[in-house]
């Protein structure tokens, strides 16, 4: 199995036709620490290097004149969620580097004035809020407007293929949910998606995708992910495991809530928990209402403490998933649906509760956190809505991940 970024490298060290099209044309890279790939690819040992570092290794001395950082930095410097990074000079690759989270989020006109063709080597988890989607459909739309080429050197979904979750509402489009009829977890690679933005969003662009070589985006045990083959480097620092990726499409909506999504401890966004919570009141309400929910990976109660974030310094009750055992099953699990049941028998068994957090999120002021990352009101108005069932909810759901199907395109079988 060869990444899109390796499948590049051997084509331009054998001249082949990326190669030409290329041509001598200057190359801009948006990466961050998960774009890596083996300079031996097939031989033992691998020597695994940044995207970068294998670039400058295959074109002429020159070629490579900048470089992009999505959120977190070029580096994964910036440890949570909202924190800027600045535009900066990278002594090493001796090339500017230009940040797409900081006082821009779009590339402007000056920083695409330093390349000719931008290569968008991003390591993706498959869940729409993930702000690497909106990077890309930016840097597509940049395209045009600069009349740049844009290059996708793809990567796997670590997700898989399984859809789950309600389509992105009209008017609710935002920096955590690129474009109208994505679902929460999608089920695309990062290029099946562009493919999918020109597509749907009509971008007469001029672009790329560079696929991967034998990807089998739906095998055991990885399903979605080549276990033994790619190492697991954070695509973002609370991306802390494959397990993380699979549940992120649920737990990412603890960030609207004044819930821990685990934030503070050594397994984020597979923790969640909140203070002085019936855990087994509320289980037995999930069991009741909804037990196909709580399918495909083991629910275990747990008490934490979080050393940061939410509720640092205070133990809490809550549930920790795993989704990393041989039970694990991509086709029962359903974190969007899974999560949403717990947030709803909360409101069950704690009525008062306060569950939703109004801040300032992802440059929004005056719509709720959950609103965005849900892409809409629905989820918010039927946790609170006080009527115990889950049917309703069931029909948003399966309604939409049925559209869903019908319309993404796959590139890999």
């Amino acid at each position: 199995m060869r990444l899109g970024i390796e499948v590049l490298c051997e084509d331009l060290k054998t001249k082949g036709p990326l190669s030409k099209k290329l041509g001598d044309r200057r190359l801009a890279l948006l990466a961050h620490p998960a774009s890596i790939a083996r300079l031996n690819p097939g031989s033992r040992p691998a020597q695994w290097v940044h995207s970068m570092d294998a670039l400058l290794g295959c074109v002429r001395p020159g070629q490579i004149t900048a470089a992009f950082g999505p959120q977190h930095g070029l580096r994964g410097e910036r440890q949570d969620n909202m924190q800027e990074t600045p535009d900066d000079f990278d002594p090493h690759w001796k090339i500017p580097v230009f940040s797409l989270y900081g006082e821009v989020r779009r590339p402007t006109e000056n920083m695409c004035s330093n390349f000719d063709v931008l290569l968008i080597d991003l390591q993706d988890v498959g869940t729409r809020i993930y702000t690497y989607l909106t990077t890309l459909l930016y840097a597509l739309e940049a395209g045009v407007k600069y009349n740049k080429e844009i290059w996708i050197l793809d990567r796997p979904n670590p997700a898989g293929r399984e859809v789950e979750g309600s389509l992105l509402r009209p008017g609710w489009v935002s920096f955590v949910g690129a474009a109208e009829g994505l679902p929460m977890r999608h089920g695309l690679t990062l290029g099946e998606a562009a493919h999918w933005f020109v597509k749907k969003l009509k971008i007469d662009v001029a672009y790329h995708v560079v696929k991967m070589h034998d990807y089998r985006a739906s095998s055991a045990p990885g399903f979605g992910w080549p276990l033994g083959v790619i190492p697991w480097v954070n695509p973002s620092p609370n991306a802390a495991s494959l397990a993380m990726a699979r549940a992120f499409p649920g737990t990412v909506l603890l960030e609207g809530t004044e819930l821990s999504e685990g934030r503070g401890t050594t397994r984020p966004l597979e923790t969640m928990g909140g203070p002085q919570l019936d855990l087994p009141a509320i289980r037995q309400h999930m069991q009741k209402l909804a037990p196909e929910w709580m399918r495909g990976a083991w629910v275990r109660d747990i008490w934490f403490m979080p050393t940061f974030h939410k509720h640092h310094g205070q133990i809490i009750p809550g549930f920790q998933i795993h989704c990393d055992h041989d039970d694990y099953d991509p086709q029962l699990f359903k974190p969007y649906r899974l999560v949403s049941l717990w947030l709803k028998c909360i409101r069950l068994v704690h009525p008062d509760y306060r569950i939703w957090r109004d801040f300032h999120y992802e440059y929004e002021r005056d719509r709720l956190a959950i609103d965005l990352i849900n892409g809409g009101p629905e989820l918010r108005e039927w946790v609170d809505s006080g009527r115990a069932e889950a049917d309703s909810f069931e029909r948003i759901c399966s309604q939409d991940e049925k559209l869903w199907l019908n319309e993404r395109e796959l590139i890999y079988p």
